[in-house]
């Protein structure tokens, strides 16, 4: 018969075992659904979707070939988007009868566009991996191979965002940079969606491709003393005092079409279209960063690129938060 004390002890070794096997395997899962819930990753549809980004890429080529401009709609939708209580797809919902969503609020209204190449590429998605990707990833993906295929930079783009149920007509009107806006409004809009000042001057580098209405810049070409006369002369041709308001003029006059850093050179030779893009380059504190950029492509490529992913990681629903919407436009 055995020793009792041996046997005690055996029971206390298997149930040390046991402790052990059972706090690495929660240990495990916990990771794993911190991982899912926690944080974005660009392997997330390596799986359940392993041809995403060519499904994507491939229809913004084809997008972008059929016009230039679309490259610089789809990456101002991926901004507007953003901005408005995160990076959900909110934006894309089209209004209904007891809905009102973001598309008609005063900064998108008549303004932002692209949808239907958005809602092409779901398509696709669709056919391939059903009920798997969201609109809020598809659309942060296309921006990114918009900017790539104009000659701009590329970079990886964390994945696993889930759409919005719902948007804010109010957060829109309340929560988008305005044309019009100062230094300090623009560090400050920023800085409440967790944005530096040197990501503001980054991002706004987008400016150097795609169009602006007339009725945001008429007061800066008629009324302002801090522009450059001929360059001021020129956007009159296109913005007349009066009526003409969805009229639109390039934001880079020089190369419209190309993704480079020729903004920076603009504002340096008070060029800037905008209010809001003469401001960073007008003896204020960031003037040294806008010499920077417009002298160093490569600085503003490395960080506009920076900048673009830390704005995709603005409030994103995850998890089991939001929804995987069939069509970017109506919620499930």
């Amino acid at each position: 018969m055995q020793n009792p004390s041996c046997i005690l002890l055996l029971i206390y070794v298997n149930l040390m075992a046991f402790f052990r096997n059972f706090s690495l395997i929660l240990a495990v899962a916990t990771a794993l659904a911190c991982r899912g819930d926690g944080q974005l990753s660009p392997d997330f549809y390596a799986s359940t979707c392993p041809n995403l980004q060519r499904i994507v890429r491939n229809a913004m080529s084809e997008a972008v070939d059929q016009e230039l401009r679309v490259a610089a709609s789809i990456l101002r939708l991926f901004f507007h988007d953003c901005f408005v209580n995160g990076c959900d797809g909110s934006l894309l919902l089209d209004d209904t009868a007891t809905f009102t969503g973001e598309k008609n609020a005063f900064p998108n209204r008549n303004s932002v566009r692209g949808f239907e190449v958005i809602d092409r590429i779901k398509s696709r998605v669709e056919c391939e991996c059903n009920g798997t990707v969201s609109c809020a990833d598809i659309l942060a993906l296309a921006a990114r191979d918009g900017v790539a295929l104009l000659g701009g930079p590329s970079w990886t783009v964390p994945l696993g965002r889930r759409d919005a149920r719902t948007a804010s007509y109010c957060a829109a009107n309340a929560q988008l940079p305005s044309p019009s806006a100062t230094l300090p409004t623009l560090i400050s809009t920023f800085a409440a969606k967790g944005l530096s000042a040197r990501d503001m001057v980054a991002l706004s580098g987008a400016h150097t491709i795609g169009f602006a209405q007339c009725s945001n810049f008429r007061a800066r070409i008629y009324n302002e003393t801090n522009i450059n006369p001929i360059f001021a002369a020129n956007r009159r041709g296109v913005c007349p005092p009066s009526g003409g308001d969805t009229n639109l003029a390039a934001m880079d006059l020089q190369t419209p079409n190309r993704f480079d850093n020729n903004y920076y050179t603009n504002l340096l030779t008070r060029g800037g279209l905008l209010y809001s893009d003469q401001e960073l380059f007008n003896n204020g504190w960031l003037d040294w960063l806008v010499r920077v950029y417009s002298s160093r492509a490569d600085a503003f490529r490395r960080d506009f690129a920076a900048a673009m992913v830390k704005m995709g990681n603005i409030n994103p629903l995850m998890g089991t938060d939001g929804e995987i919407r069939k069509d970017c436009r109506l919620v499930n």
